[in-house]
């Protein structure tokens, strides 16, 4: 069912507050009171959380493209789509994959061509300002491999002219190299369909080209032969000329496995893994394949995808986007932990009703993950409503941390599922001390060496942040004498910057890392006088804005320049406050970064933050959490509170 989102969403305010309803007057009780009140107005009847997962307008072109290609895209979404993707256009003509980020080329070409779908004129001013951009900076030939395949689609690309992955893929032992287990869950479930749609070569012509955006760039040489890419470039050679013979005598075969594949994996609301890329791949795989639209897996796909839909009223009429993945169990998590962390009880009714829902998603069947580890009985949380296939580690240690703090009824129902997810967590450790999010060792980074992987990790290697999410969940359970959790202790201090900080993976950036990694190498037992702990306190304290809070452009993926700076926003803030409160900070730094909260939040007890804080893919693609404003300024007032009891 689609979402609609009243133009004004607000939260109610618990009684606790009082009078003290001006932010700038309260104090940090009353902020805290009035953030506890905004959070509990947000919890949904059934007992979850969850926060709009925003990104940026590819995945409403992509939406109208599939739409578009498989004969359902409808006047009204297209209008409602259109004027969204119209109103996320800059001043300069272009789009960036982030607030206040950089122009993006690939982008600003696959927006372009879904306006003109939507029916703009190639002379508008705005469309013309694209454009211009376009050529200015490649033109067709500068953008990904993604973007290029759905213009293949309607034959405003050549399919020649694009990387071949081939169905037979799917045949590789998990043991040899390139097979579909060496590549991140969120990759193989995007490859493998990509190999039957890529194989099949549709064309289904749109009314209007894209001479627009060509500039004629010469061809690329090839690397040199001795280099992976060199090599890896001649295979590609090599792949077009097999795909171009006559008799294919494995190829039907390995479409029909891609298939049987594709299909097993599909999750009970219609999804694969709950996020767009493998979804819509998915559809269009099944679609080429013969499974009519009518078809359950396909219709369920559909409707899924209609889930994911936000309609909402804004100064420019109704608009409509498409969420890349929702986040209910993560959300439900750090709402859980927010909230027994500002004091409400441990069996207060808002905490029982999550609680009962979050036992309820507990994985209890074997995923892709039991590849590499087949003998690890199932266990664990997802991050989504559902996706059975693939529970991931740092979910799985967040509702830890919340689980275990609360007064259930059934203790024995709560403790078992505690249990159960910790022995899953910890089986799903990599053989060098760190844990990955969804895959143990997926480390082959041969993959990454791919014509294809020009977008996106594609492997899923032990980060610093998970792996000190679940270092901290296992203290808290009293295992930090373990060897597990030593031995993540030694990848965490392995892995630390040079600077003191630690780089994150699924949060921007280093504020994000090091804000993991502080509180749990303080839980583990490592004194708060240890050289690394005060060379992080020190990045912390250096990297502190001069309005008392904390930001981090997402730009310092790729240009160590922005590591550290950025606009200040409520959850780096509290990111930061929360690992100097672990490491016993009482300073200047901290009483500054309290006020910062304090003065930012809004009459209703919440926080705005328009800039990007979460990260899909490091480099190439951001999340803007909606409830992470909320949930971690929450947790860090408690604490702060807290420490001064």
């Amino acid at each position: 069912m689609t979402q609609t989102v009243p133009a004004k969403l607000t939260g109610a305010i618990d009684a606790a507050a009082g009078a003290d309803t001006t932010p700038r007057t309260r104090t940090a009780a009353g902020t805290l009171d009035a953030a506890v009140g905004y959070l509990r107005g947000l919890q949904h009847p059934d007992g979850w959380w969850k926060g709009e997962l925003q990104t940026n307008v590819t995945m409403d072109a992509e939406d109208l493209l599939l739409r578009e290609f498989l004969g359902i895209r409808g006047e009204v979404e297209t209008e409602e789509a259109a004027r969204w993707i119209r109103s996320q256009q800059r001043g300069d003509g272009t789009w960036a994959n982030f607030e206040g980020g950089p122009a993006d080329l690939s982008t600003t070409v696959e927006a372009w061509v879904v306006l003109r779908l939507a029916g703009d004129p190639v002379d508008a001013p705005h469309m013309a300002a694209a454009a211009e951009y376009v050529r200015a900076h490649g033109g067709l030939d500068g953008t990904r491999v993604f973007t290029r395949i759905w213009l293949a689609l309607f034959g405003l690309w050549s399919w020649d002219q694009l990387p071949d992955l081939p169905p037979e893929l799917i045949f590789l032992p998990s043991w040899f190299p390139l097979n579909v287990y060496d590549w991140a869950c969120w990759a193989r479930q995007t490859v493998v369909p990509l190999t039957v749609v890529g194989s099949l070569r549709p064309v289904r012509p749109l009314p209007f080209g894209v001479a627009e955006l060509r500039v004629g760039a010469p061809a690329q040489k090839m690397d040199r032969p001795w280099t992976w890419s060199g090599a890896f470039q001649r295979l590609d050679k090599v792949l077009h000329g097999y795909s171009s013979l006559p008799v294919q005598p494995l190829r039907q075969l390995a479409r029909r496995r891609a298939v049987e594949w594709i299909l097993a994996r599909q999750e009970a609301d219609g999804s694969w893994g709950g996020i767009q890329p493998p979804w819509v791949y998915s559809i269009l795989a099944l679609h080429l394949m013969g499974y009519p639209l009518d078809h359950p897996s396909v219709r369920a796909g559909l409707a899924g995808l209609n889930g994911f839909v936000i309609r909402e009223h804004t100064e420019h009429g109704w608009v409509r986007r498409l969420e890349a993945c929702q986040s209910p169990v993560w959300d439900t998590g750090l709402a859980l932990t927010a909230l027994l962390d500002a004091g409400v009880a441990p069996d207060d009714p808002a905490v029982l009703r999550a609680t009962d829902w979050v036992l309820a998603e507990e994985i209890r069947v074997p995923g892709d993950w039991s590849v590499r580890r087949p003998d690890l009985a199932p266990g664990g949380w997802a991050f989504e409503f559902e996706n059975d296939g693939y529970p991931d580690t740092d979910d799985t240690a967040e509702v830890l941390l919340a689980l275990r703090r609360v007064a259930h009824p059934e203790p024995g129902r709560l403790r078992g599922a505690i249990d159960r997810g910790m022995a899953w967590m910890v089986g799903m450790q990599s053989k060098d001390g760190g844990w990955g999010a969804f895959d143990a060792d997926n480390t082959q980074v041969l993959c990454t060496k791919l014509p294809f992987c020009d977008f996106g990790a594609v492997i899923d290697p032990p980060s610093a942040d998970v792996t000190a999410h679940i270092v901290e969940a296992l203290a808290a359970e009293g295992q930090a004498d373990s060897v597990a959790c030593r031995r993540g202790v030694t990848w965490l201090l392995r892995h630390q910057e040079t600077d003191g900080s630690w780089f994150g993976r699924w949060g921007a950036n280093h504020v994000y890392g090091t804000g993991a990694a502080l509180p749990a190498l303080v839980a583990a037992g490592m004194s708060t006088h240890e050289p690394a702990i005060r060379a992080a306190v020190r990045w912390l304290e250096r990297h502190q804005n001069a309005d008392g809070g904390w930001g981090e452009d997402l730009r310092s993926y790729r240009d160590p320049a922005w590591i550290g700076r950025g606009e200040t926003t409520p959850s780096q803030t509290a990111w930061a406050l929360l690992a100097l409160l672990a490491a016993g900070e009482r300073s200047e730094a901290v009483e500054r970064g309290v006020a910062w909260l304090r003065a930012a939040q809004r009459p209703d007890g919440g926080w705005d933050e328009p800039y990007f804080t979460g990260t899909g893919f490091p480099g190439d693609f951001y999340l803007n959490y909606h409830l992470y404003r909320v949930v971690f300024p929450t947790s860090a007032l408690a604490r702060y509170l807290t420490r001064l009891q």
